[in-house]
């Protein structure tokens, strides 16, 4: 498993304290035993086969499945800890809702949730892993992306009734826009992408909580640019979406660890229940 995800063989025997050459003997071992090639092979890099990826979707389940029956008839295995950076809405819309099923699946793992500042920056540190907002994660940390967002200008219905169905850059620029801290980029692009690169609005306030954004945008003390998921998943009768553009964001929602974090199974099952969640 450590081969696959690391996609070397001198690195994956590094972790688990084998010479690479022992470690090729075993998998060579293995490819004998079931008859097919895993592996590609090519200076040290390892990449699976289209065979090997196979095999390995087949049985990385059941070696799962068997990880959490040995941890249900234990009385000598604690509780799993999970030190997890999430941002509040995220948290919120999309994480939460889930959490059971990841419980039920595995009921010794506990997560201690942190919605402070500086996710990235702590990981490794005060925390094992984080849910971040970013145009991509620095390099050093093992990232999955988890979405590909549109920006949109959300705001409460009589604000759009007020600003009509054109654009019309004087009455924008009479408004107040809501930015939030980790999307700075977001209000430039959507300004391009409807030809307003001159608009300066009357006032622009910003926020570190995507949630106090969309209330604010609802009680119509300005427009919110944020993603259209964050809308869809308010589900706030209460708002709408700005002139219905959809202007491709330069912000996703990123997993991110350190790349020997996924040796922690607290860490490791959670990436897993992630990836195969879809959040």
């Amino acid at each position: 498993m450590r081969t696959v995800r690391l996609g070397s063989a001198r690195a994956a025997a590094e972790e688990i304290g084998l010479s690479p050459s022992a470690l090729s003997r075993r998998i060579t071992n293995l490819e004998e035993f079931v008859g097919k090639k895993l592996f590609t092979r090519a200076r040290q890099s390892m990449q699976l086969t289209d065979e090997g990826q196979a095999f390995y979707e087949a049985v990385n389940p059941h070696m799962e499945a068997l990880a959490r029956a040995v941890e249900s008839q234990s009385d000598n295995i604690s509780l799993l800890r999970l030190r997890l950076g999430v941002l509040p809405l995220f948290g919120s819309q999309r994480l939460f809702p889930r959490l059971g099923e990841l419980r039920k699946r595995h009921p010794l793992l506990h997560i201690d949730i942190d919605t402070g500042p500086h996710l990235e920056d702590r990981v490794g540190d005060t925390l094992d892993a984080a849910i971040i907002l970013s145009t991509g994660p620095g390099r050093g940390l093992h990232a999955v992306r988890l979405d590909h967002n549109m920006v949109h200008a959300i705001c409460s219905k009589e604000v759009a009734a007020t600003l009509g169905e054109g654009v019309d850059i004087d009455r924008l620029a009479k408004q107040t826009f809501l930015i939030h801290n980790e999307l700075p980029s977001s209000f430039e692009a959507w300004k391009r992408a409807l030809d307003l690169e001159d608009l300066e609005p009357a006032a622009i306030d910003h926020y570190d909580s995507g949630q106090l954004m969309l209330e604010a945008a609802a009680q119509g003390l300005g427009i919110a640019i944020m993603h259209d998921d964050h809308l869809r998943r308010a589900a706030d009768s209460r708002l709408t979406d700005l002139y219905g553009v959809e202007v491709e964001s330069p912000y996703s929602y990123w997993f991110v660890c350190k790349p020997t974090a996924l040796e922690s199974r607290p860490v490791r099952l959670f990436h897993d229940w992630l990836v195969r969640a879809g959040l």
